[in-house]
């Protein structure tokens, strides 16, 4: 029997979950720069998400009777895709500025909500964050770091399966039930580039830090994200993403010293513009909700 949750009734809208799981995410990709520096982007993926498991399996017993057959690709594909979207950004914020990051990775999320969109003039915000998302990267640079833009790139496409394979777990078990099952996953996923890295550097401080930054990213996030997602479409979750840029800059000139410029400072003005405005009609449908897990569309 599917698993129901009173998570619907928490007074804290949709938005304001989402929005408080940018700003823990986008902190502990800025204090991960440190750790990058010591153990690799690897290594500090591989690290974050084993600490993370950790808390969460403290917390939370995986719902192991609960998953049925036409769970387990789902939860493996959103444990994987978890893993490889974790190691990719933090392999490019090895290379290039964390807005920068977030703005190239923010297209796996902008690209959902335009296939997703049943409305043709919702499509109007996820075309206004595009041109901001340009502003912000500025392609036509000659200095753009290739290997940090493919790294990102490859997050893009994580964050993009991630969004819709959440919205399929957490319409099938409760609370924080599917991270006790898919983060341990993605740890076991990125523990293939991070073990060789992270090997000969660990320490007791390491891993302190590492458990710290586990708080921050993937247990608040990943547990606001989901019960967001529960409460939105797709489509509304994935524009109001769009805030992840600008969030990014800023803690990056704050924590990380890296100064926007002022062709950077107007992209992120319009991405922000566009997430604020996609917020309107972003709750599911009860409809939608009750819905079985079978009729909702995902990518696996």
């Amino acid at each position: 029997m599917t698993q129901r949750s009173d998570s619907f009734s928490i007074p804290v809208p949709p938005w304001g979950l989402a929005v408080t799981a940018i700003l823990s995410v986008q902190l502990g990709s800025a204090l991960s720069v440190n750790m990058i520096e010591t153990v690799g982007p690897g290594g500090t993926a591989w690290l974050r998400l084993s600490m993370g498991a950790i808390i969460l399996l403290a917390i939370g017993r995986p719902p192991l009777r609960s998953i049925r057959r036409p769970d387990v690709l789902p939860l493996l594909g959103l444990g994987v895709t978890t893993g490889v979207m974790t190691v990719g950004f933090l392999a490019a914020v090895e290379h290039i500025h964390l807005g920068t990051a977030v703005a190239i990775e923010f297209l796996g999320p902008l690209t959902v909500a335009a296939l997703r969109s049943h409305n043709r003039k919702a499509l109007a915000w996820p075309a206004l964050a595009l041109v901001g998302v340009v502003l912000l990267t500025q392609p036509w640079q000659g200095d753009f770091n290739l290997v940090g833009v493919a790294w990102a790139s490859l997050a893009a496409v994580g964050w993009g399966f991630y969004i819709l394979l959440t919205q399929r777990i957490g319409d099938r078990f409760t609370g924080i039930g599917a991270l006790t099952l898919t983060v341990p996953i993605a740890a076991v996923a990125a523990a293939v580039v991070g073990i060789p890295q992270a090997a000969g550097h660990l320490s007791l401080d390491i891993l302190a830090a590492a458990a710290g930054l586990a708080l921050l990213l993937p247990v608040l996030p990943f547990a606001l994200e989901m019960l967001a997602l529960r409460r939105m479409t797709p489509t509304a979750f994935g524009t109001l993403m769009a805030l992840e840029p600008a969030v990014g800059v800023l803690l990056g000139l704050l924590i990380l010293h890296q100064q926007p410029s002022a062709v950077q400072v107007a992209g992120i003005l319009l991405v922000v513009f566009a997430g604020a405005a996609a917020q309107r009609g972003g709750r599911r449908l009860r409809k939608e909700r009750e819905a079985s897990p079978a009729d909702l569309d995902f990518v696996g």
